[in-house]
């Protein structure tokens, strides 16, 4: 407790909220801009902290994350375009309710059940976080070994209808984490004679051109540059009553577990958990004909679930060194740059640092209910910023970022690279989270992979003899090959997920 009070000062301090404070507002921006999120954002900043201390640092990343997700529900209420995939369910009821004449009232639920959410979550989430790290303590290389293809194997699986295309972007993750010097021997792989590829593909511009500059050309080429304009002139006062809470206590409560559970499994986040929670509270509702006509369950279901699952993430993150979602990735990348490794260790080794993550997002969850609901009437006018000078301000922090993170212009090469990759794979149907994910991972599998051999002089079998390696490894296997057999056992044809073409 003393620790996570001595974290809670270090985010109380002026530099750091000033920094919070700025990055809470850039995050609510591109939550709500649809065609970008927070992930971009966080994106952009990593090369920023490179020379700022960690609190300092982790107040920026943390504030872009909570506005990012709280922020996508501003124009599926406004517009019915979600501006982040956490939002999606946001527009079954929160624009027709809009379009109703209570948009105030829409905003206010959107506003106050994104902080019950994300709140919640994160003092849970601080709770848990310690229990899973003592617990990962007990484990050895052949349990992390497992650990980390079940992560990947979860990834994979959420590919529907493209398994084998969600294995192809896995396996490029794991080539490419590959390159550089092998950890053991030190010899050069797949570095083909550049010494700039030495030390491995930079994270800073993988993450760069996967989530930045390959957004940016997608929205550019679907020409999402134009947005309608919406009539503020209904946005007035904070809008919602008590009852509109009090009466929907079992939608809250079960949104914010699903959000939890949803958001601790890996690589998948708030995108999926507002779409099961709405889905829940629709169909265990006493009216579900309310749900789309602008009911005020279906927000809440929305946007408690989606920021509960930014809390639920950081737990494998900070317990086991594995990223919930695409932003804890950036966040774990985050975490390597500034020489901490993420684990069961790095709660008994760097409390305070540990506890200052969660503080920050607390923090910033208070930050985003002020700035949300005192500027509430001015939403629509972000929603007006041109993108022509959005991109282009995009694009350069991109390229200084990138240059920056290792003062070689070849990093500019790598993130371009990097970039064309994206776009080919998202032309190909071809999903990003698994590449992402495998990548982070892949150094990781291969250490446990190497140290699980050498450990014992069985070899393979002790992979399969202990029970919480075989556990992992059978839910990895689960994974894969339910989605396989059980169109084969229901209607006697080959599995469609395996067709590389669909």
């Amino acid at each position: 407790m003393a620790d996570y009070f001595a974290a809670l000062g270090v985010c109380l301090e002026p530099l750091n909220l000033i920094l919070l404070f700025v990055c809470v507002v850039a995050g609510i921006i591109f939550g709500a801009v649809p065609g970008l999120n927070g992930s971009l954002g966080i994106s952009l900043l990593l090369p920023i902290t490179f020379g700022l201390s960690q609190s300092a640092s982790f107040s920026m990343l943390c504030g872009m994350y909570v506005g990012g997700v709280s922020g996508g529900f501003i124009s599926s209420v406004l517009l019915g375009i979600p501006g982040t995939p956490s939002a999606i369910a946001t527009c079954y009821d929160g624009h027709p309710m809009s379009q109703k004449g209570e948009t105030s009232r829409a905003l206010g639920l959107g506003i106050i059940g994104s902080f019950i959410g994300e709140v919640l979550a994160v003092l849970i989430a601080s709770a848990l976080c310690t229990v899973i790290a003592d617990l990962a303590l007990m484990l050895g290389p052949w349990e992390y070994f497992s650990l980390c293809v079940c992560a990947i194997s979860l990834v994979v699986a959420l590919s529907k209808g493209r398994m084998a295309k969600g294995i192809m972007a896995a396996a490029i993750g794991l080539l490419l984490s590959c390159v550089g010097l092998d950890p053991i021997t030190g010899c050069a792989r797949f570095t083909f004679g550049n010494k700039a590829l030495t030390g491995g593909i930079d994270m800073t511009a993988l993450m760069l051109g996967a989530y930045a500059l390959s957004q940016i050309a997608k929205s550019y080429a679907k020409g999402n540059q134009k947005l309608q304009v919406f009539d503020s002139r209904n946005i007035k006062g904070i809008g919602v009553k008590l009852k509109d809470f009090t009466s929907n206590i079992k939608t809250i409560f079960s949104s914010l577990m699903i959000g939890l559970w949803i958001g601790f499994l890996p690589g998948m986040g708030s995108a999926l958990s507002n779409m099961v929670s709405y889905s829940f509270a629709k169909s265990t509702s006493k009216h579900p004909e309310k749900f789309g006509t602008g009911c005020a369950e279906g927000i809440l279901a929305s946007e408690v679930s989606n920021n509960a699952a930014t809390g639920g993430a950081l737990i494998p993150m900070i317990a086991l060194g594995i990223p919930g979602d695409s932003a804890t990735a950036l966040l774990l990348a985050a975490l390597t740059i500034h020489g901490l490794t993420a684990g069961p260790l790095m709660i008994q080794q760097h409390p305070v640092t540990s506890y200052m993550i969660f503080g920050f997002m607390l923090v910033g969850a208070v930050l985003v209910l002020i700035i949300e609901l005192a500027a509430k009437r001015w939403f629509p006018y972000i929603l007006r910023i041109p993108y022509h000078y959005l991109y282009t301000i995009i694009l350069v922090m991109c390229f200084i970022g990138a240059f920056t993170s290792t003062n070689l212009g070849f990093n500019m090469v790598v993130m371009l690279f990097i970039a064309v990759l994206a776009l080919l794979m998202d032309m190909a149907g071809v999903p990003m989270t698994p590449l992402v994910l495998a990548f982070i991972l892949g150094k990781k599998i291969e250490e446990y992979l190497r140290k699980g051999m050498t450990y014992s002089s069985e070899g393979w079998v002790m992979f399969f003899t202990r029970p919480a390696s075989l556990i992992f490894l059978l839910i990895a296997a689960a994974s894969i090959l339910i989605p396989v057999l059980k169109p084969l056992f229901a209607k006697g044809k080959p599995a469609k997920e395996w067709v590389a073409d669909d």
